[in-house]
């Protein structure tokens, strides 16, 4: 393994790149907003595990087999863009579904639930090539040859950026549950925080399905 003077550097420059806000952090927010901390932060767990599908694939060769194809990395930001949009669709519609319910008998429907929020969120994940293209781009720079094995040296540093990017988003979780309950007396509020984040989602599908693929 790389020395210690290189882990604490990596350490250091993967948690500056975990609490930068970006489209995994605004993603969490969105679905803490859309459906609770619990939602929050089942999600967070599995857009982590979806990240660790990144780091296996990366450490394997894999991802950047994907990156190296256009047909192949196309077709997974394509997929992964087509999830995120339906999504946030169907995130809007539940919030306009559940307003109307709550006029009609005084009850919203349930929220999707944690388990649901974490397949979800694996997915979300999984299905971004963005991601398998920043931990090939990142990790590779603190792994030493002379040190050990690349592949179990990429394993450990990737699943210490993972480890700290799910740290970020479950406190980001928490804060936007807190807002959210914040909120609850007024259902009115509840009802746009939830549109708000449906639409959050739909851009963060556009924006991975303009994304370009990665060169050099």
């Amino acid at each position: 393994m790389p020395d210690l003077t290189q882990l604490a550097l990596y350490f250091a420059a993967a948690l500056l790149l975990a609490i930068t806000p970006g489209p995994g952090i605004f993603y969490v927010a969105a679905r803490t907003l859309a459906g609770g901390r619990a939602e929050g932060v089942a999600s967070s767990f599995g857009t982590g595990l979806g990240g660790m599908v990144h780091v296996l694939a990366g450490s394997l060769g894999v991802s950047a087999v994907v990156l190296a194809s256009a047909e192949l990395f196309t077709a997974l930001k394509l997929v992964g863009a087509a999830y995120l949009v339906w999504i946030g669709l169907r995130t809007v519609q539940a919030a306009r579904r559940d307003a109307s319910a709550a006029l009609a008998d005084g009850a919203a429907a349930p929220p999707i639930g944690p388990r649901r929020a974490f397949r979800e969120g694996v997915l979300v994940e999984a299905l971004n090539p963005k991601t398998a293209a920043f931990f090939l781009a990142f990790v590779p720079q603190f792994v030493d040859p002379a040190a050990g094995p690349v592949a179990l040296q990429f394993m450990v540093l990737g699943s210490v950026s993972v480890a700290l990017n799910t740290l970020a988003d479950v406190v980001v979780a928490f804060a936007a549950g807190g807002i959210r309950d914040g909120a609850a007396a007024r259902p009115a509020l509840i009802r746009r925080l939830r549109e708000g984040s449906g639409a959050a989602m739909i851009v963060l599908g556009v924006g991975l399905a303009l994304a370009k693929r990665p060169t050099g």
